[in-house]
């Protein structure tokens, strides 16, 4: 029924290609955040996950970093 029009199957793939593109962008630095800070990189998949990535911003923000508990040993 639909064609190829603003609401087609050629608009959704270029909104789903800057979702990717906007993903990508958002996890390298999370995932560079949490390794400097001493926590697995994984943790930077959070930033994706509504509200979980507030946790994680603020998880980051005031708990003690291990790296930190490494530098003065």
């Amino acid at each position: 029924m639909m064609g190829n029009d603003a609401w087609g199957n050629g608009m959704w793939a270029g909104h789903g290609l800057w979702m990717l593109v906007i993903a990508v962008l958002m996890v390298i630095p999370a995932w560079r955040i949490c390794q400097r800070v001493g926590y697995p990189g994984v943790m930077g998949l959070l930033i994706l996950v509504p509200l979980l990535n507030l946790g994680l911003l603020y998880f980051l923000a005031f708990s003690d970093w291990p790296a930190n508990k490494k530098e003065q040993e």
